[in-house]
């Protein structure tokens, strides 16, 4: 015989007062699932970020690299600029054995400047180029001989094709 189902045998979400019900806990699989992300889709956003930062990192290198030969060719302006107001102060440039340090300091050398700016002609720091190497300096020019050679050594600090100059390469010509 068979037994017939009755209401309190069938299985039913119990009914709490003022109509909450009780929701079935989902089982071990589903909840470790809902629970966060895989390892698999952490490593595919970081490994994706990576390259985006890397992309970024490339750009952001040359951009830097482009200041610094413009920070070195206002230097070198900045510097010629000091040296005609030297010029005009004192009748001449400062020779080899002063260099550029006359623009900063008076020079106590042989021919000592009669009419010398107290506050000198430009910072110290401007005699540096953007990769901490002095501006050089030469009189009479070989590139301009009628008056003086600057440059700066450049990102790689030897004399060579990077050279940031105040005359025309050839290359440039």
């Amino acid at each position: 015989p068979r037994r017939k189902r009755t209401a309190s045998s069938q299985t039913s979400t119990p009914v709490l007062p003022h109509g909450a019900t009780i929701t079935p806990q989902p089982t071990q699989a589903a909840s470790s699932r809902q629970r966060g992300f895989t390892w698999i889709e952490i490593m595919a956003v970081v490994v994706i970020m990576g390259m985006l930062m890397a992309t970024l990192a490339i750009g952001v290198t040359g951009q830097i690299d482009k200041a610094r030969v413009n920070n070195a060719k206002a230097q070198i302006g900045r510097i010629d600029q000091a040296l005609q107001f030297y010029k005009l102060d004192n009748k001449r440039f400062p020779n080899n054995d002063q260099g550029l340090d006359a623009l900063v300091n008076k020079p106590t050398a042989a021919p000592v400047p009669r009419d010398y700016n107290p506050a000198g002609y430009i910072e110290p720091a401007v005699l540096m180029d953007p990769w901490d190497t002095p501006i050089q300096y030469r009189i009479p020019g070989e590139h301009n001989p009628y008056g003086f050679d600057l440059w700066s050594l450049g990102p790689d600090g030897v004399e060579g094709n990077d050279d940031i100059q105040n005359w025309e390469s050839s290359s440039e010509a």
